[in-house]
């Protein structure tokens, strides 16, 4: 959760802060937690903009390389015994989107949460290991931001400029530039040589696209 709040602003921030609720919490560390032993990769309160151009949050989001995964937790509440039509009609409208986007949809009951946890850790060790395997702890030393920007590097014949990593992450240039001291440091990256002033950086030889 310090990490997320270190990352973001604004309202995303303002709902971190809050802290997650019950349901959240319950998931985090009776479902995910005992799944994979690893919260690497998982989001919570990820901003999504919705199909009226809004924005609304996701529970948690599973972003992996070109994987995204929407899990979303629902409670059997007065709010979902009284949903008239138009909410229900905007609550399908809103997954639809999603999809259309290219994320996978997940949701639990909290009641499938709370009394058949494993039922649900099977669920996501399903659908994560159809695309990864079992594991859901990168083994190669890089965080999410990392992966992202060798990612970026690879699909540009090996070379990446500071200013398009900056953007493509939305990173600050103070941030950007630890990630690539970072990157150079794990010998992912090395400077291209040739200027005084390094103006590029390209992926190490020995390395290949991390999943």
């Amino acid at each position: 959760m310090a990490e997320h709040i270190g990352r973001r602003s604004e309202e995303r921030q303002r709902r971190l802060l809050e802290g997650l609720g019950h349901v959240e919490k319950w998931f985090a560390e009776a479902v995910w937690w005992p799944a994979f032993e690893s919260f690497e990769y998982l989001h919570p309160e990820y901003e999504v903009q919705d199909f009226r151009d809004g924005l609304r949050y996701l529970d948690f989001a599973y972003i992996r390389g070109m994987l995204r995964v929407c899990i979303e937790i629902d409670g059997y509440g007065p709010h979902r015994r009284d949903l008239n039509r138009k909410p229900f009609s905007e609550e399908l409208n809103r997954q639809n989107h999603l999809v259309i986007d290219g994320w996978l949809v997940i949701r639990f009951s909290y009641d499938d949460e709370k009394e058949k946890p494993r039922q649900c850790q099977q669920m996501l060790q399903q659908l994560i290991g159809k695309h990864y395997g079992t594991a859901a702890k990168p083994e190669d030393g890089l965080t999410v931001l990392e992966r992202e920007a060798v990612r970026l590097a690879f699909g540009q014949n090996g070379l990446v400029k500071p200013g398009e990593l900056f953007a493509y992450l939305g990173v600050g240039r103070k941030r950007g530039l630890k990630l690539i001291e970072s990157l150079v440091r794990k010998k992912w990256l090395i400077p291209v040589p040739g200027t005084q002033r390094v103006r590029a950086y390209r992926v190490c030889d020995n390395r290949s696209l991390p999943v």
